[in-house]
């Protein structure tokens, strides 16, 4: 079965620092391009970073271009968000996504639960 299972959200203070995971499994994690998301309430989901499937690049919102570093370990089929200098508005629910390289017309889009982050006093 397909599961992105994210952790490392939590609460932390304007300026400060969380790196969050997200473990993959069920599909061919290395032939996947991956991405982390974000969402506040009322909002729609945002990317905020991409990682192509080899890791060789990388594109960030502007919002977060500077702060926020995503890389990924093909080895143990994980992705990662490090989030430095954060700030309040960096508040959301961030999800982890996977999507494959289409095959013939063929696309496959996964996503993960969602972990909280709030940057906050």
């Amino acid at each position: 079965q397909v599961q992105l299972v994210e952790s490392g959200g939590g609460l932390v203070q304007p300026g400060g620092s969380l790196r969050l995971s997200c473990a993959a499994s069920g599909f061919p994690f290395s032939t996947y391009v991956m991405s982390w998301y974000r969402q506040t309430p009322g909002k729609e989901r945002d990317l905020v970073a991409t990682i192509t499937v080899a890791g060789d690049s990388t594109n960030y919102a502007d919002s977060v271009k500077g702060r926020f570093t995503i890389s990924r370990d093909n080895v143990n089929n994980t992705v990662y968000l490090q989030m430095n200098r954060l700030k309040p508005e960096d508040t959301a629910v961030y999800y982890c996504n996977a999507r494959n390289i289409p095959v013939f017309g063929i696309r496959r889009n996964y996503w993960g639960q969602g972990t909280q982050v709030t940057v906050s006093s």
